[in-house]
């Protein structure tokens, strides 16, 4: 006799506040060639002459050199960042998501740290399924390659806090969880 098995859903998570949409970036050009010149004739009174417009003009080398997405320490990307990561953990940790999704994010005690909190699953749901909801992340930078952040889970009548810190990986600069607590 085979018994077939089936996964339910694990639950959601819903953020207690609304995230701030950030800034939208400009849209690549999708073709490579530049644009044709404008027609070159009478223009208007007082109106310069207009250039060309190509997706390769701001890339003349004239300009700074591009720099890869970093936050200042204590910018706003540390919070964006700190709120994805927190994210990820919730949901790990409510067993929506496995925990061998977040290896590569984390450090080897970070990784242990991790497994050891979803081994006793203090954020599991009992009996019924409760939506754990997501309270403001706070986050602060002790150093120029770390971040600390908590968050507050709501899960049901339950609290909880969790808490974590990112550290930047030297050779990378890829951030990675160093340290993963929850009560």
């Amino acid at each position: 006799m085979t018994e077939q098995l089936t996964r339910t859903p694990g639950p959601t998570i819903r953020p207690l506040v609304r995230p701030v949409p950030a800034a939208r970036r400009p849209v690549r050009h999708p073709h490579p060639e530049p644009h044709p010149e404008p027609p070159r004739g009478p223009h208007r009174a007082g109106q310069a002459a207009r250039t060309a417009r190509s997706p390769r003009a701001a890339c003349d080398g004239s300009g700074p050199p591009h720099r890869p997405r970093t936050a200042a320490p204590g910018g706003a990307g540390h919070a964006e960042l700190a709120g994805r990561f927190a994210h990820r953990l919730v949901e790990v940790l409510c067993g929506a998501r496995p925990v061998h999704q977040l290896q590569r994010h984390t450090t080897l005690p970070g990784f242990h740290q991790l497994a050891a909190l979803v081994r006793t699953g203090p954020l599991r749901p009992r009996g019924r399924v409760l939506r754990p909801r997501l309270g403001r992340v706070h986050d602060c930078a002790p150093g120029p390659g770390a971040v600390e952040a908590c968050v507050r889970i709501e899960l049901g009548p339950r609290h909880h806090v969790l808490a974590f810190r990112l550290e930047r990986h030297a050779r990378t600069g890829q951030w990675q969880c160093a340290a993963v607590e929850t009560r």
